[in-house]
């Protein structure tokens, strides 16, 4: 067991993308270990965001491998990679992408519920969650009713509710003031430490950059 954890949790080879005429990605390596919190940095256009999708199966590359958890990704079907997804990983943007209509607590809840997960232990997992980032008393209140940060914390508790071993993370403190940066920030490191989640953050907050395990830097597609 021991020799397998010191496998990359995240092994990227060649991997190139280009959007009609213009390339975003030309042949990109990158390996990232488990518990790592990695953050990549570069001026916009780098091509940072296209690579944290990728190695999010949020989009496919058109050339070179990734493997995730051991597994190659490249091939596998859209229902596969959905699954894959569901279970392995989750997801914190700039702009938090909860659904209005819903409480804090059923925004978390909704990837255990896609997952198949019994609603009343979604629910308890949730509020477990929200509890854990100081939530618990917002849990009924909807994202209107929410500070940035707050609504922030709530993208986080969602990401977490499938006990993924991988978080992708894209500018998550982007749009939030001074004291939400320091709170996100804090939390994304705790994660690391209580829960021994893999982290991988574009971000432009050389703060966040400075703090983390390792920080690399692309530019014009490459590191």
């Amino acid at each position: 067991m021991e020799e397998n954890r010191q496998q990359p949790i995240i092994e990227v080879c060649g991997v190139s993308k280009s959007f009609g005429s213009v390339e975003v990605l030309r042949g990109v390596d990158l390996t990232v270990n488990p518990g790592e919190v990695l953050c990549i940095v570069g001026p916009s256009g780098a091509g940072k965001t296209t690579l944290l999708q990728i190695m999010g199966t949020l989009d496919t590359a058109d050339s070179g491998t990734v493997r995730l958890l051991g597994q190659n990704i490249v091939g596998l079907s859209e229902k596969q990679l959905a699954q894959f997804r569901n279970r392995h990983i989750g997801f914190v943007f700039q702009f938090h992408q909860l659904l209005p209509e819903f409480t804090a607590e059923e925004n978390v809840m909704i990837p255990a519920l896609l997952s198949g997960a019994d609603r009343a232990a979604a629910s308890a997992d949730a509020r477990a969650l929200l509890e854990r980032l100081g939530l618990g008393a917002r849990a009924n209140h909807k994202p209107s009713e929410l500070s940035g940060g707050e609504r922030q914390r709530v993208a986080v508790a969602r990401a977490l509710i499938n006990k993924p071993e991988i978080i992708f993370a894209d500018e998550p403190s982007g749009s939030l003031d001074s004291d939400g940066k320091n709170e996100l920030h804090r939390i994304l490191f705790s994660l690391r430490d209580e829960m021994g989640v893999t982290l991988v953050i574009v971000t432009h907050d050389e703060t966040l950059a400075a703090a983390a395990d390792r920080m690399v830097r692309m530019h014009d597609g490459k590191f």
